[in-house]
């Protein structure tokens, strides 16, 4: 079905005259007979085109294009107009009317200006969606790269928790940024100007790691000369964010999974309860859930953290993103070591989708940091050693993927268009996508 269209007329022939014609050319039609049902209807980036008569009871056309530009200042508009109402319809034109037909007209003449409506609709909100891409990618703090539909997902969950209480535990391999991500949501949640505060359990000595988190009171074990507060404690108010959390002691499990059920921590050596008022985001590369049925991690720990899963997809997993990631890292790099930003090639471009990333995004600034360090061909060394590793089969997977998703995310999800494009049969397209676990619906908005 093609975008919806709604039609306002309080002749109920014309009404139904022009919803049989439009349904037949597959427009989604929303007829009404007053202006009033036909506001309810709208909303900013509504997708359609209102075609309306000017002269009805109650609201008129005139008075319906005012209040429906206050709702969305561009939403095209097509008036219907008798011969007496010309000039009427002129000034309405000035007024930011679409355009106007006077009656009788013919179906051609009609479906010409609703197809040139409908495509400066879809072009208003491809603009205002780039900007606000533009806007989320450029503003201060840490950003969530990409366009791809996985990683709009992960930014749309992201700004639907930030503000929530709730503990969040983020799945990614490694180098894919779950950093990134756990200060994303603090940085954009209402907890941005009180502490974040990372540890990573598995850097920290297992001798160490109760005394970092829960902290200690002069004289609780040998050694402890001075009362220092634990990373709980000085991250109350704002976030906690355990990186590795699988490396943590399953002793260790048992009194954070404490910390969380009570919201309160004990330093070690005092009787003192410190209650707590943060959000803890646990950070881990293995499947926690397995874990737990093997017994190297606490089941229970798993479901109290799992409140809210949050997975970063592998950059082989969204390789249509490496252009945009690369050019920053670039940038970043250059203002960093003051030095000029390197052009890229459509041939390198194309070297860097196929590779594998076993690195991931980490993988990727790096390689730029060395571009811009000490140039090209050093920069790539290691990259185009790491492609001639994969063996044909491997590297034809990858193009056919990328080819299909690239088609998808042009045409929004429309299957037809992806097989004209391609030149392949509907059989082949499914079968494609049930190889490549492609799901059109992730595109239709993008």
């Amino acid at each position: 079905m093609k975008a919806p269209v709604i039609i306002i007329d309080d002749d109920p022939d014309i009404l139904r005259s022009l919803g049989q014609t439009l349904e037949l050319e597959d427009y989604t039609c929303l007829a009404f007979d007053n202006a009033e049902q036909a506001l309810a209807q709208l909303k900013v980036n509504w997708p359609g085109v209102i075609i309306s008569d000017i002269n009805m009871p109650g609201l008129g056309g005139l008075e319906m294009m005012q209040q429906a530009h206050q709702i969305d200042a561009d939403l095209p508009i097509i008036l219907l107009t008798g011969h007496g109402d010309i000039s009427m319809a002129i000034k309405a034109i000035r007024d930011g009317a679409y355009d106007f037909l006077e009656k009788p007209f013919s179906t051609s003449h009609l479906l010409d200006v609703l197809q040139r409506a409908l495509d400066k609709r879809r072009l208003t909100i491809e603009n205002r969606e780039l900007k606000a891409e533009l806007d989320a990618q450029s503003g201060p703090g840490p950003r969530i790269l990409g366009s791809t539909p996985a990683v709009a997902r992960l930014r749309k969950i992201l700004s639907h928790i930030k503000d929530t209480p709730a503990d969040v535990l983020i799945n990614g391999e490694t180098g894919t940024g779950k950093e990134l991500v756990a200060r994303f949501l603090h940085d954009h949640s209402v907890r941005a100007k009180h502490p974040f505060v990372a540890i990573n359990c598995g850097a920290v000595p297992e001798t160490m790691i109760e005394s970092e988190l829960f902290g200690h009171e002069v004289g609780a074990f040998t050694g402890a000369q001075k009362k220092r507060v634990g990373k709980i404690a000085f991250a109350n108010n704002g976030t906690l964010f355990l990186d590795e959390i699988e490396s943590m002691p399953m002793a260790l499990q048992i009194k954070l999974l404490r910390v969380l059920e009570e919201r309160s921590v004990e330093p070690l050596g005092s009787n003192q309860v410190i209650p707590l008022n943060l959000r803890v985001i646990a950070a881990t590369k293995s499947d926690l859930k397995h874990l737990g049925e093997q017994g190297e991690f606490r089941s229970d720990l798993y479901y109290r953290l799992n409140v809210v899963e949050v997975y970063i997809p592998a950059l082989r997993e969204r390789c249509e993103d490496i252009p945009l990631l690369l050019e920053n890292f670039l940038r970043v790099a250059a203002a960093r070591y003051q030095l000029n930003s390197p052009e890229i090639s459509q041939q390198r471009l194309s070297e860097l989708v196929q590779h594998n990333w076993p690195g991931n995004v980490r993988e990727l600034r790096n390689l730029a940091e060395r571009w811009v360090l000490m140039g090209e061909d050093a920069a790539f060394n290691e990259a185009q050693n790491d492609q001639q590793s994969l063996n044909l089969a491997e590297q034809l997977f990858r193009f056919e993927r990328t080819l299909l998703q690239d088609a998808l995310h042009r045409h929004k999800g429309h299957l037809k268009a992806v097989q004209e494009e391609l030149h392949i049969g509907r059989k082949t397209l499914y079968e494609k996508m049930k190889k490549y676990q492609l799901d059109k619906g992730d595109y239709k908005n993008h």
